[in-house]
């Protein structure tokens, strides 16, 4: 069994003396693990970092087997980050989201592609953090706990959408809310429309709240500890502080 493939390191950790157990999120094959040979040596340490795009060939005589991975490096994110801690922070918190949430070698192409794009956007692209928020938005509706932005569960309109009912995790319009706008979550118009560009940082804020209810009460039940990758409270803290 062998393929090759490209992906994003999402973890890895020592095995015996001179080799390393990696985890990669993949285009093709999703999260899968293997021994990288002299993974923990001199020359490949630096190479193999949380974030890094990088190349493999994995092998196994069975395909149930971890395998091995040869790599190769494509670009290093982490250390580029090192001088922005926030980036930094929101690196780790989608490394994190992914090792805990993703089934093992389940192929995920659209959150891949977004998972590659954002890694790349973050410490560069001013508007990062909105990115980061979408993300989580697209890592909700990857694992089937997608929100429902679409139009006003109470009116049917399609316009001025303001909130989303914790309950449902649909969206709500101004005039659909009425009374009842203070028991829903406010809802930024750049998680609708997808446009970033000059996002306040209220709105980034008011986005990263809104997404982490729903990881808090949908997602982190379905993980092994039943709850969220320390990592992305600490992006969050340190987004919000960046923000000031």
């Amino acid at each position: 069994m062998d393929w090759r493939d490209e992906g994003i390191l999402i973890s890895t950790r020592r095995h015996g003396e001179t080799s390393a157990i990696i985890e990669v999120f993949t285009a093709g094959h999703g999260r899968h693990a293997g021994v990288v040979r002299g993974g923990a040596g001199r020359r490949m340490a630096p190479i193999l970092q949380p974030g890094a795009e990088i190349s493999v060939e994995w092998s196994a005589r069975l395909d149930e087997h971890i395998g091995a991975y040869r790599v190769d490096p494509i670009r290093a994110h982490g250390a580029a980050l090192m001088e922005d801690r926030a980036a930094l922070a929101a690196l780790g918190a989608v490394t994190g989201l992914i090792a805990a949430a993703l089934p093992e070698r389940a192929s995920h192409p659209a959150l891949f592609a977004g998972s590659r794009d954002l890694v790349a956007a973050l410490g560069r692209a001013p508007d990062w953090p909105a990115r980061y928020a979408l993300w989580e938005l697209s890592l909700l509706a990857e694992l089937g706990f997608g929100l429902d932005l679409s139009r006003c569960a109470a009116t049917g309109a399609a316009g001025d959408l303001a909130y989303v009912s914790p309950k449902s995790g649909a969206a709500v319009s101004r005039a659909g809310a009425g009374p009842w706008a203070d028991r829903l979550l406010p809802l930024p118009a750049f998680l609708c429309d997808g446009v970033i560009h000059d996002t306040a940082p209220a709105d980034v804020a008011a986005a990263l709240r809104l997404t982490g209810f729903f990881l808090e009460a949908r997602l982190a039940p379905t993980l092994a500890r039943a709850t969220l990758p320390a990592a992305r409270g600490r992006a969050v803290d340190a987004i919000l502080r960046r923000a000031g």
